[in-house]
């Protein structure tokens, strides 16, 4: 069985979360930009919004390294306070496409 983590977190905290994943046991990830609000409304300066900088990093993992790579990326952004961002995973009923991570990954 497969989850992927997803993790909004600050730019400037990705290539940290990233690294600290891998070393977690994740063998990819996706990085997706954006942008959004949580808690606190968008300010604006002379009549423009200006949103705050999200990135949104995507990893696809086993089960069994799931819960050891989402405290990694923990202690890197420490979710619990307000405003670090957000972590989250959910099930995957269906995975094609990670057999040459896989591999990679089991001969390292």
């Amino acid at each position: 069985m497969y989850k992927l983590i997803v993790a909004l977190v600050k730019p400037e905290d990705t290539d940290e979360v990233v690294e600290a994943a891998r070393e977690a046991g994740a063998t990819g990830d996706v990085i997706i930009p954006g942008r959004g609000s949580g808690h606190k409304e968008a300010k604006a300066f002379f009549g423009l919004t200006i949103e705050n900088q999200v990135e949104m990093l995507l990893f696809v993992v086993s089960e069994g390294c799931c819960e050891r790579i989402i405290n990694s990326i923990n202690a890197v952004c420490n979710f619990e306070e307000p405003g670090k961002g957000l972590l989250f995973a959910i099930e995957l009923e269906k995975v094609i496409g990670l057999q040459s991570q896989l591999k990679t990954n089991s001969s390292d």
